[in-house]
């Protein structure tokens, strides 16, 4: 793995992104943000699996009015993401959010623009310039190839808000497309110093986004590039979170909550072990353990093939041995598996 880029570190809220700061997780509510108790409900559980910073949708006034209630209640930094009109964004500032995320696509006109930083810059609150593919900029020249194209787009805004004496900038490249994703952030890796936040846009449904995003976030996380991510998929957001964690500790990057280890089961298995293992990680889904579970269909390599997890579980017929760090402590009836294994869990 290469050595992370060096990127100048801003402060979202209470929230360090970029520099030698963990790479941070973020997600974005899928509630009409007008409706503040279901938004902040939301909210509250993405918190519980580990959110740090959360994004929601400005689309009108009324969404603007709604952002200083949510920011009360919740305990993350509130990024507002804004389209078209930049008065919201001016709402959304007065209102109290600690980010905002403004499309190059849509509103670009630097008298505008000048208007944001006038209102950002003194209360200190970062604005992320997220390019998208499907959503550049009119003037961008289509000939050119898709991934330069995205980079020129953030680095023309880049120099328009440096013009006005603002560096507190993150920004972002992403496509549906990996290979180009990748490519607009080699590109602009090298040409400026702010941190970036990764993704792999309108990725889809949980089994064909998750891996497309792990692809091309891990890919880039692995090349060194990216100080925080976001996981983008056609479902509940804290799909998004649990899938984030997961790519970073896939790649050793952060530790957060517990590893599942589970085998894929074959002939010898003589229990519903795919029951068993959904049922281990829906228990382990919001424990804050940085621990490794194992759960193993057979008895006779089980403790071997885990042997370096925490605590697991190797089923037999009727009866599964319990064991840490690969060693068997003790055995327990099948009716017992879930309960034992939970158990040893919380005893770490």
């Amino acid at each position: 793995m290469r050595q992370r880029r060096t990127s100048k570190p801003i402060r979202i809220g209470d929230i360090t992104v970029g520099g030698d700061a963990p790479i941070v997780v973020q997600s974005m509510t899928k509630t009409d943000t007008r409706d503040v108790a279901a938004t902040t409900s939301q909210i509250h559980e993405l918190e519980e699996y580990g959110c740090e910073l959360i994004r929601v949708a400005v689309p009108d006034e009324e969404a603007a009015q709604a952002l200083s209630s949510i920011k009360r209640a919740i305990h993350i930094p509130l990024i507002a993401d804004i389209h078209f009109d930049y008065r919201l964004a001016l709402a959304a500032l007065k209102a109290g959010v600690d980010g905002l995320r403004l499309n190059p696509g849509n509103i670009s006109q630097p008298e505008q623009i000048a208007a944001i930083v006038q209102a950002a810059k003194p209360r200190g609150v970062p604005i992320r310039l997220g390019v998208n593919a499907g959503s550049l900029p009119k003037a961008v020249n289509p000939r050119v190839p898709l991934a330069k194209r995205m980079a020129e787009a953030a680095l023309e805004q880049i120099h328009l808000l440096e013009s006005l004496d603002f560096d507190l900038i993150k920004v972002s490249l992403k496509a549906f497309d990996v290979p180009t994703t990748i490519k607009a952030y080699q590109l602009i890796a090298q040409k400026m110093p702010y941190p970036l936040h990764l993704g792999i846009t309108e990725a889809g449904l949980p089994r064909a986004g998750a891996i497309r995003s792990a692809l091309g976030i891990g890919i880039l996380l692995y090349l060194g590039i990216g100080d925080t991510l976001r996981v983008s998929l056609t479902a509940d957001p804290k799909e998004e979170v649990i899938a984030a964690y997961e790519i970073l500790k896939g790649l050793n990057l952060r530790e957060h909550g517990p590893t599942l280890v589970s085998c894929p089961t074959c002939g010898r298995c003589e229990v519903d072990l795919v029951g068993l293992a959904q049922a281990v990680e829906e228990g382990l889904a919001k424990l804050d353990k940085a621990i490794k579970v194992a759960v193993m269909g057979c008895v006779v390599n089980g403790p071997g093939e885990a042997k370096d997890a925490d605590v697991g579980l190797a089923c037999g017929k009727g009866k599964g041995a319990i064991f840490r760090k690969g060693e068997v402590v003790r055995t327990v009836e099948e009716k017992d598996f879930l309960k034992a294994l939970m158990g040893e869990v919380e005893g770490i």
